[in-house]
């Protein structure tokens, strides 16, 4: 239960309009808990027909055949071990590795904790509330049923029937487990949407095997029509409208583009449509950033876009062009980001979402820019793809190879750009070539801390900065690790100390109400874009720290030298009493710090070398792997972490004070 507070300034965040939206669905609520129970839901009587097209035209078996590429050997080897868990109920999600879920599938269990999910009126639940539910994230994660699709796909690349049947046990087990209306599989429409998804496509991959038919076939046509139902009456609005309302209309857009024989099913998919083609330009900047301002997201929120215009195009319902230019302003600006290293740096939240296993890693940015290099023919996206990937293959068929590899190629080591994201606040500072040892790729954030009135995923890190170096990560943003379970450490990661930045007073930049919530924030903006051909500087400053009894403003400007390999950071205090000034740098867990003496600290990382000296006023301590106080951690993915080590100069200021650091980079010898 959340406390009076956290209501009191959850409200302030809302519009009157939302206010009484929220107030119609507390009476909606208590009014559909007596319905329910009474057996008052919606039960039309749905005359099962052929979906008009399908999803996949893989042959059965036909990655066992002696016509099968080497890829796509590999990727059947890999596909069967992971589906022959999966019939076992063995998954791995987050934490947990091929983790025996029960037999038959426990479908309502924490299964981290062992913590069961109560089973009542879904809307009664506080999923907040670990002591209630265990980690919501723990429950909902294998209901979202990625793993049906892995089945499915086992199933058309061996032709093997028992994983069809693995897909129809497990669904059936699901609808047996979770009436509607009750239960954590009920409380949440986004997760609605990703389930119908997965449903949609596990169902076509298995449509062969004659196996969903009959009473089977009756049932989970009834629960999709009330997944969309359910759905289309509680589309999140206002200040909950981000990433969520994405994929709760993408789930019955899809839904009821390959199920139009449901009643409803016309009216649910031009509402969904219209939704999307709003909001992926309400969410999205100019420049094809998330306003939520966390990259995670921006992969996430993509996926649904995607997903949701191939199965447009295949109902003969194309979205307009316009949808389709911001998709690739999207991909434009995930491609760049990828340049500096196969790792996207881990700005503001990430909760390791994703909408369909389609194979390779499901993060897997060059899997989205192989998808885009086929989707619009685009040689830049091809190269930084660089092979065509196995996705594609699912999502747009057999002969998606060939166009891929129809795309003229370019030499692989083109000199990176330095470019400037002014919509969304990032800007990338790059020397070197691509693919190349002697890449460099700084991206500063000097952008908003989230969307809208809550900024529900942004983190408090204005004016920080990750770099790499040769295709590896250097100094990082954390990342996001936990949302529920461990609140130390979820408000750890969010706050100005875990990120590259300047702390003043040791109070954070934005304020922190909740988990999700934000109150008073900085706000940031560039003073200075001065790129040049290779490297160039930028400026920015924010003022979250005006807040304080004596206000300061921070001021920042990095600066990357080409020639030198040098990365100049110049940190300007602007105040008029006395403060405690801390300035923080994270090392990424790939890196090896050989010694630390004179305030320079050397460092070993992929191969090559990195100086970071730091300015002679700081009194220098590093961290490595600590729980008290929090820090030396990175967390590339949901409950993982590990050990890295966090360096930090201390220093009193009086008045104004600048700061200069420098981090040098020497890499690894060629060849």
């Amino acid at each position: 239960m959340q406390s009076l507070a956290w209501y009191v300034r959850r409200l302030q965040g809302m519009s009157p309009a939302e206010i009484a939206w929220r107030l119609q669905s507390a009476v909606r609520d208590v009014t559909d808990r007596y319905r329910f129970a009474l057996g008052l839901i919606p039960s039309p009587r749905i005359t099962g027909t052929e979906p008009p097209f399908r999803l996949s035209d893989m042959p059965l078996g036909a990655w066992l055949s002696p016509q099968a590429s080497k890829d796509e050997v590999s990727w059947c080897k890999q596909l069967v071990q992971e589906a022959d868990d999966i019939t076992l109920h063995r998954l791995s999600f987050f934490d947990l590795k091929r983790h025996a879920m029960g037999d038959p599938v426990d479908w309502n269990r924490d299964h981290a904790s062992n913590k069961p999910a109560p089973m009542i009126f879904a809307q009664a639940i506080d999923y907040r509330d670990f002591r209630v539910t265990g980690d919501c994230k723990l429950v909902w994660e294998p209901n979202r049923h990625h793993q049906l699709v892995v089945l499915g796909r086992a199933y058309r690349a061996t032709g093997d029937v028992r994983y069809a049947k693995a897909v129809v046990e497990q669904m059936d087990s699901w609808l047996r487990q979770n009436p509607f209306g009750i239960g954590m599989n009920w409380r949440s429409p986004l997760e609605f949407g990703i389930r119908l998804i997965n449903w949609v496509w596990a169902i076509d991959l298995i449509r062969d095997s004659g196996l969903f038919n009959g009473e089977f076939r009756e049932r989970v046509l009834q629960s999709v029509y009330l997944h969309c139902w359910e759905n289309a009456r509680k589309y999140s609005r206002g200040s909950s409208a981000n990433n969520h309302l994405v994929g709760e209309a993408a789930g019955v857009f899809i839904a009821s583009s390959y199920f139009q024989e449901l009643p409803e099913a016309a009216r649910w998919r031009a509402a969904s449509r219209a939704i999307l083609q709003r909001e992926i330009h309400a969410q999205t900047y100019e420049d094809g950033c998330t306003r939520e301002q966390a990259l995670g997201y921006e992969f996430f929120v993509l996926q649904f876009y995607i997903f949701s215009g191939v199965i447009a195009a295949k109902a003969g319902e194309e979205f307009p062009r316009e949808y389709w230019d911001k998709v690739q302003q999207m991909l434009e600006f995930l491609g760049a980001l990828a340049e500096g290293g196969d790792k996207l740096p881990l700005f503001g939240d990430c909760d390791d979402g994703y909408v369909l296993n389609l194979g390779s890693s499901q993060h897997d940015t060059s899997a989205l820019l192989c998808i885009g290099a086929v989707l619009f023919g685009r040689q830049d996206f091809r190269v930084l793809a660089g092979a065509y990937r196995e996705p594609a293959h699912w999502l747009l068929g057999g002969a998606s190879r060939e166009r891929f590899n129809a795309i003229p190629g370019r030499p692989a080591k083109q000199p990176l750009q330095s470019r400037a994201f002014s919509d969304s606040g990032y800007y990338l500072l790059q020397s070197g070539e691509a693919n190349s040892h002697n890449r460099i790729s700084v991206l500063f954030d000097c952008g908003e801390l989230g969307l809208g009135s809550i900024a529900a995923h942004g983190h408090a890190d204005a004016l920080s900065f990750s770099l790499r170096a040769f295709g590896v990560d250097v100094l990082v943003d954390p990342g996001t690790y936990d949302y529920f379970t461990y609140p130390v450490w979820r408000n750890y990661l969010r706050s100005t100390r875990a990120h590259n930045c300047v702390v003043v007073d040791d109070v954070d930049q934005s304020e922190m109400l909740g988990p999700f919530l934000w109150g008073t924030r900085a706000n940031a903006h560039c003073l200075r874009w001065e790129p040049q051909s290779q490297g160039g500087s930028v400026s920015g400053e924010h003022d979250g720290y005006t807040r304080l009894a004596d206000p300061v403003i921070h001021r920042r400007t990095l600066e990357l030298d080409s020639a030198s390999g040098t990365l100049t950071i110049r940190d300007e205090i602007d105040a008029r009493g006395s403060h405690a000034i801390a300035v923080y740098f994270h090392l990424s867990e790939f890196c090896k710090v050989l010694s630390t003496q004179n305030n320079r600290c050397d460092i070993e990382v992929g191969g090559g070398r990195v100086a970071l000296e730091m300015d002679t006023s700081l009194v220098l301590q590093s961290l490595t792997g600590s729980e008290a106080p929090i820090a030396g951690w990175v967390s590339r993915g949901y409950h993982h972490k590990t050990p890295a080590t966090t360096v930090i100069g201390r220093t009193a200021s009086h008045g104004k004070m600048t700061l200069v650091c420098r981090v040098k980079v020497a890499p690894p010898a060629k060849g």
